[in-house]
């Protein structure tokens, strides 16, 4: 009965397994697949007004292309710059604004005491 027990549990768990990892696997809908290929050709023709009317078409925005879209294997923005697309690769950097870094513990001090 045990055994039984154990075995109906391993199953379980490898069913669940690999249930997760197909639909993980699964294919690319046609229709996105077909606009990142897009976004990334446009990229690399050096021509903004291609890369603006690629996007547009598409309903996309600068700065969400410029964090999420990966053409073979590089960010968009390397990619862009591995083409020699300097335009679109700044028009894409321009569009993530400047970041400021902060360090916090330079600036705030703590105070703590320990008592025994």
């Amino acid at each position: 009965m045990a055994t039984l027990k154990t075995a109906l549990i391993a199953l379980t768990t490898a069913i669940t397994v690999l249930a997760f990892s197909l639909s993980s696997q699964a294919a690319m809908n046609p229709n996105i697949e077909k606009a990142l290929i897009s976004i990334c050709k446009s990229v690399t023709t050096n021509k903004i007004h291609k890369y603006k009317r690629t996007a547009k078409s598409y309903r996309l925005r600068d700065k969400t292309i410029a964090l999420k879209v990966i053409c073979n294997g590089q960010d968009i923005i390397s990619f862009a710059e591995s083409y020699g697309a300097d335009k679109t690769a700044a028009t894409l950097q321009r569009s993530l604004g400047k970041a400021n870094i902060i360090d916090i513990a330079a600036t705030e001090m703590l105070l703590v005491t320990f008592t025994e």
